[in-house]
């Protein structure tokens, strides 16, 4: 079982990802993209690796933004998996 991060690991981990931030409790990140049909590609190929993970995210899609909030509900915080999971939406999203 995961174990849930301290606020220095968590800041400390922050250092590591781009442009995410530790709000009320969540890894959030928000994003912009030129269109609805650009968004939602993007956001298919992060469900199609949230799938692999078996870590999901909340997140809401508004047109061409995103917003994306990761935590851990089992723990009720952040733990390794949401990084991991951070990590890779970095990569996904890179260049966009």
């Amino acid at each position: 079982m995961e174990h849930k991060m301290t606020n220095e690991q968590i800041t400390i981990g922050l250092q590591t990802l781009d442009d995410w931030k530790f709000t009320d409790g969540f890894l959030t990140k928000s994003l912009k993209f030129k269109n609805f049909k650009e968004t939602f590609s993007i956001m298919t190929q992060i469900a199609f690796e949230c799938e692999h993970q078996g870590h999901h995210p909340n997140w809401e899609n508004v047109y061409n933004n995103l917003t994306i909030r990761l935590n851990t509900h089992d723990v009720g915080g952040i733990t390794e998996k949401d990084f991991v999971l951070a990590k890779s939406i970095d990569t996904i999203t890179a260049g966009r």
